[in-house]
């Protein structure tokens, strides 16, 4: 597995920093919200972060590509190097003031990330990763649960309403009535509650790859895992489970009931 340079990691904080004073000038006033194609919520923290990521890494890595959920991907990448952002995942909760959303940024190396930052300034939060390097939170390594029994496990997800209509409808009113706990954490922080020990999984049916680049690196580096929810290799648009790998494979054979 491909390690990052050191230098990828600090380049990839110093832009993590640059984005928290942007999305948080821009949430702490007043701000539009507009749909995209798609009808997803796109605000100027959006816009103004991804803009910002691009003109620093057309500086200082122009060799890289680019692949930004709002502007798409950019460039060639020398020796298969992608940077891979999202500007704010959460959007919705940055939209409506709740404060779990952050700036998502990954270095993949021929299709394998690996480093990863989620920075969630309105928590206070950020989470790093670099592979072989270990995982932290606010600069403190952290780990997965040892929980072992899917009875004992705290599941998060992004709600009922997304398993409604899927092949996993079933299979998850079961496994949620089974386990100690469930919660509807979104986006990126579930993932996060994984990879630090607070919860035992998490789970999505459908991600694009700027939504779990950066924390596949971190999950993974924290000592669990990740991957669709049959078991496979992430891919983009595709469904996303991350464990505290201990419960990974009941889970996904649970699924796949």
């Amino acid at each position: 597995m491909t390690n990052s340079d050191p230098s990828d990691l600090a380049l990839a904080r110093d832009l993590a920093d640059r984005a928290d004073e942007i999305a948080l000038e821009v949430y702490g006033r007043e701000f539009e919200v507009h749909r995209k194609p798609d009808r997803t919520p796109v605000t100027e923290a959006d816009l103004r972060i991804e803009a910002m990521i691009r003109e620093e890494l057309a500086a200082r890595r122009p060799a890289d590509a680019v692949l930004g959920e709002e502007g798409g991907r950019q460039g060639s990448g020398e020796g298969g190097r992608t940077w891979v952002v999202d500007p704010i995942d959460g959007t919705k909760n940055f939209a409506a003031g709740i404060q779990i959303w952050a700036t998502l940024i990954a270095l993949a190396v021929e299709d394998e990330p690996v480093l990863g930052i989620a920075s969630a300034p309105a928590l206070g939060e950020r989470y790093e990763a670099a592979r072989g390097r270990g995982a932290h939170l606010n600069g403190q390594p952290i780990h997965v649960s040892d929980t072992a029994s899917i009875a004992d496990a705290l599941l998060c997800s992004t709600g009922v309403h997304s398993f409604v209509g899927t092949p996993w409808e079933r299979p998850y009113l079961a496994i949620a009535a089974e386990v100690y706990r469930t919660r509807g954490f979104g986006d990126f922080w579930g993932h996060m509650l994984v990879a630090r020990g607070s919860a035992d999984a998490m789970v999505e049916v459908e991600l694009r790859t700027w939504d779990w680049a950066a924390l596949q690196v971190i999950v993974e580096e924290a000592g669990g895992t990740m991957t669709r929810i049959d078991g496979g290799s992430l891919t983009d648009g595709g469904s996303v489970l991350s464990t505290n790998g201990r419960l990974h494979q009941e889970l996904t054979a649970r699924f796949g009931a």
